[in-house]
């Protein structure tokens, strides 16, 4: 039971921090058409496609892992705007988030939170467990998180991603 209660934590503050990430790319500063703005500096085209994009799936992601619900496929999209995220813009930073430009360490820690969440599922206290999809977890359910993750970012990348520099 303790298992399913850290899954239940380590699902919940991911989800949080995924909500909070979508909610403040739509309406925090800038709201979304700054973060709009902000990709097509990054190279990400259209600027505002992807802004949608990136908000909403990190919105629905947040919500799936906070109810254990499609957790494979939750931690799939986390894993994907991370993935994304690192490469345009944290990576040339370092690896720490205090250095100038923000270092990936941040997008990484969540992308492997996201790639343990696929790979240990929602646990007994979600609604996975209660109506059987992706119960019991397995290779199966890992390899669906995991794909689904790098090849959506890969392939977001490959069409959209188009930096100046």
């Amino acid at each position: 039971m303790t298992q399913d209660v850290g899954l239940l934590v380590l699902r919940a503050g991911l989800g949080a921090v995924m909500i909070a990430h979508g909610y403040n790319h739509i309406f925090g500063g800038g709201k979304i058409e700054g973060t709009a703005r902000w990709f097509e500096s990054l190279g990400m085209r259209p600027g505002l496609f992807h802004a949608w994009v990136a908000s909403v799936t990190e919105l629905g992601a947040g919500a799936l892992l906070v109810l254990g619900a499609l957790t494979p496929l939750a931690a799939g999209a986390v894993i994907g705007v991370m993935v994304v995220a690192w490469i345009t813009n944290h990576r040339k930073n370092g690896f720490f988030i205090f250095r100038p430009g923000e270092g990936y360490e941040y997008v990484m820690t969540l992308a492997l939170a996201g790639i343990a969440l696929a790979g240990t599922g929602a646990g007994r206290i979600s609604i996975d467990h209660a109506v059987g999809i992706f119960w019991p977890v397995g290779w199966g359910s890992f390899a669906v998180g995991v794909i689904a993750g790098l090849v959506g970012a890969a392939g977001l990348l490959a069409v959209s991603w188009r930096p100046s520099h």
